[in-house]
């Protein structure tokens, strides 16, 4: 099997069962999100809350930060049903199913307090969802799969992202907020199937032995891999890569809404042409990752997702157009799929599978942080600043990240530097010479 999927083409890759898996449990990832935040902030917009407590409400995505604290967990246990990853994604799904509808229970206006911890509870189960999604990713593809696989993770991400957003902006206007977040939590159920139908690794890393390996093991292997001076450059690139591209997302619907566009409007266009944009886009970033390599993809997709602001900025400045509405919805899902295709790809390169969980949740906490903290700020700033200064701030935000490119994804080569080559036998060889074997001996390994 292994043979065939390395000598067949880009679509027979594609057509894997565990890649419709991914794209399932990408959409099951990706729902959640929106619930806390853009449809969150569309909510309260309507509902009069104002700029500065709808920017500030980024700070309940704080799970998405820190998920890296209780990721040891989901690396070292298992529950007595559907495996190490799929227990993990079925346990937070059944969550989130409860939680979102939760949320559906509150008032912006009455209780907005009850409303920031349903919220909080949403992001958790969401964070910890993400923490087993990303595992199975991990485990699951092949090195040559990472690149298509990413990609169609990000897409049924970015389709859940259109059903919690354009979809929901719809509903909206022919429902109560409250029956739209009810319908939303009953879509989990995609999520949940997906977790009963996916294939489990065929070869399964085995899990540390301890609780304490599952802590101190990761981040040993990590930083004994990349060096220390490495590790810390890769982790404030992860930070930067998309923080232009987070402030843009923050403001956007309420910027669409005040512009004077409709729920339908801005609804239509995302759930048509973004949705067609969105497709169209990540298959092109998974097929550039196949054909460009991940370096040169990075580059590439970076510099055009920074583009996007730039199509807001015009907007800002003829508020109301239409036709600039479609242009900027386009390139947003187009381009931004193609760079989150990228960043996932590189940080599943970084990811060791025997600690697949912790690795790359500390990874992906950093995003997060500058996705969530770092943007949190959006809305504050967009009021000092008016709207075109402040999307010409986000298209300077991008800058920094690119930057740092040349210090480990130099553009001749095709991986990063600090990337895992070594088969996971041969990682725990590593790890174990430098940590097990020295408390315990090697008898004890699992």
């Amino acid at each position: 099997m292994e043979n065939e999927n390395r000598s067949g083409s880009l679509l027979s890759v594609f057509g894997q069962r565990k890649m419709a898996a991914i794209l399932l449990l990408g959409f099951g990832s990706g729902l959640p999100l929106y619930l806390t935040s853009k449809t969150l902030q569309a909510w309260m917009t309507l509902e009069k809350v104002d700029l500065k407590t709808i920017g500030a409400f980024g700070l309940v995505s704080f799970p998405y930060t820190f998920k890296f604290l209780w990721s040891p967990l989901i690396d070292r246990y298992a529950p007595s049903f559907l495996g190490r990853r799929r227990g993990w994604l079925l346990v937070t799904q059944v969550g989130l199913l409860l939680a979102i509808a939760a949320m559906a229970l509150q008032d912006p206006q009455r209780s907005l307090r009850f409303l920031a911890l349903a919220a909080v509870a949403v992001a958790f189960f969401s964070a910890t969802q993400d923490i087993a999604f990303d595992a199975y990713k991990i485990d699951v593809l092949d090195e040559r799969e990472r690149g298509p696989g990413a990609s169609l993770g990000v897409l049924g991400y970015r389709i859940a992202l259109l059903a919690t957003g354009s979809a929901a902006f719809i509903l909206a206007d022919r429902m109560p907020w409250t029956r739209v977040y009810l319908i939303m939590a009953v879509l989990m159920l995609v999520g949940i199937g997906a977790t009963f139908w996916a294939p489990e690794p065929r070869r399964p890393a085995r899990p540390p032995a301890s609780l304490a390996d599952a802590i101190r093991l990761p981040f040993l292997e990590f930083f004994q891999r990349s060096g220390a001076g490495l590790a810390v450059v890769i982790l404030v690139f992860i930070v930067l890569y998309k923080l232009g591209d987070a402030m843009l997302n923050l403001m956007a619907t309420p910027f669409l809404l005040k512009a004077g566009f409709t729920q339908t409007d801005i609804g239509a266009v995302q759930g048509g042409l973004g949705l067609a944009a969105t497709i169209v886009g990540v298959l092109a970033g998974g097929a550039g990752l196949a054909r460009l390599g991940l370096n040169r993809s990075l580059w590439i997709f970076g510099v055009l997702q920074s583009g996007v602001n730039v199509t807001y900025y015009f907007l800002s400045t003829h508020p109301g157009s239409y036709p600039l509405m479609v242009t900027a919805v386009i390139a947003e899902n187009f381009f931004q799929g193609m760079g989150t295709a990228a960043l996932v790809a590189f940080m599943m390169s970084l990811s060791s599978p025997r600690f697949s969980a912790t690795q790359y949740a500390l990874l992906s906490s950093f995003y997060a942080f500058g996705r969530d903290q770092l943007a949190a700020p959006s809305g504050a700033l967009a009021e000092a600043t008016g709207w075109p200064t402040f999307f010409l701030i986000s298209v300077a935000a991008a800058i920094p990240g690119l930057l740092l490119l040349p210090f480990f994804a130099p553009w001749n080569a095709d991986e990063p530097r600090g990337a895992v080559r070594a088969t996971p036998t041969d990682v725990d060889a590593a790890v174990v010479g430098r940590g097990e074997t020295e408390d315990r001996g090697s008898t004890q390994r699992p």
